[in-house]
């Protein structure tokens, strides 16, 4: 044979190996027979063609066997095809079952599915957080604005995981507790003294109810005083009292100019209308006298009257006016 063809048959051998060892992970099928793991080639063959990563799927199933977890490499993969994670659904099972927390598979791949990191509630479940709340303002009966900030220790409720409500629920329901409390409180100094009694009501009130955690307690860490919150508001009311009484009073007094103005032009109509009368008496007296309804004696004894009037009226102002120890003489 010639030489040319056995290199060109070895690099055609060499090239299907390299093939065969790509598709095919000889290498990952050796590691499961290793570790005792009842896996095939043709199931790893299948996976490929299921464009499934077979190393996502052996590695946490030969992880489980070695923790004692009893665990169907289907069920893996189609937690896998189904978008979960799951090395973290294995490393999960693997803490619940060290912690002696009834925990299984199918439980533990929903809350992976639901979007809840199912390994950090099982170590939540062993070591409880500590959730510290924003700080909570609120105002005492007295008027004095108290801030407070809490720590609340919470423990994961596996069972309540998928649909309980998270942390943000837990936080607020605290808050809502402490200004509920502090509100009712009498003064601040009752809350300065005994903060603890805001934990202990806060917890009688069942908070956790409908969440994914169960409360283990809640610690007041710092409370400070704020503002005069009722002072505030009756300076607000007497500055807007004040307003008031002053927008009536324009109003008022905007009334008055209106009734003096109209009172004004009523005089002015009474006096035109006076004085268009006082224009129609000459008038009047001289038609009398042409239809000798009256006589010429009349008409002067008339005349004569007008002026002894107007003389004693001339008199009359004139004694007003004189000083005491005077006379007109």
């Amino acid at each position: 044979m010639e030489p040319w063809i056995i290199v060109l048959i070895s690099m055609i051998g060499l090239a299907f190996l390299a093939l065969l060892f790509t598709f095919v992970p000889v290498t990952l099928w050796i590691s499961a027979v290793a570790a005792n793991v009842k896996v095939g080639i043709l199931t790893l063959v299948g996976m490929r063609l299921r464009r499934v990563t077979p190393s996502r799927i052996v590695n946490p199933q030969i992880k489980a066997v070695k923790a004692g977890l009893n665990i169907n490499i289907s069920n893996l993969e189609a937690h896998y095809l189904a978008g979960g994670d799951v090395d973290r659904v294995i490393n999960a099972l693997i803490a619940a079952q060290r912690a002696n927390i009834s925990l299984e598979f199918e439980r533990a791949a929903a809350i992976d599915l639901a979007g809840r990191d199912v390994l950090e509630a099982v170590q939540m479940s062993v070591n409880p957080k500590v959730i510290e709340t924003p700080p909570i303002t609120a105002v005492a009966k007295n008027g004095i604005e108290v801030i407070a900030r809490a720590k609340v220790t919470v423990r994961a409720n596996i069972d309540r995981l998928i649909g309980g409500a998270g942390e943000p629920t837990v936080v607020a329901r605290v808050g809502e507790g402490i200004v509920t409390t502090i509100g009712s409180s009498s003064s601040h100094e009752e809350v300065l003294e005994n903060p603890d009694n805001i934990s202990k009501i806060v917890l009688e009130k069942g908070l956790e109810a409908g969440t994914a955690f169960e409360i283990l307690s809640i610690d007041i860490g710092d409370i400070d005083i704020g503002r005069n919150i009722g002072a505030q508001l009756q300076t607000d009311q007497a500055e807007a009292d004040k307003r008031i009484a002053q927008a009536k009073a324009e109003e008022r007094r905007a009334m008055a100019v209106a009734s003096e103005q109209e009172m004004r032009a009523q005089v002015q109509e009474m006096r035109a209308k006076v004085v268009e009368a006082e224009a129609q008496v000459p008038l009047a007296i001289s038609a009398a006298l042409r239809e000798g309804k009256i006589g010429v004696m009349d008409y002067y004894n008339m005349m004569n009257v007008v002026s002894d009037t107007t003389m004693r009226n001339s008199i009359a102002g004139s004694d007003e006016n004189q000083q005491p120890g005077y006379s007109n003489d």
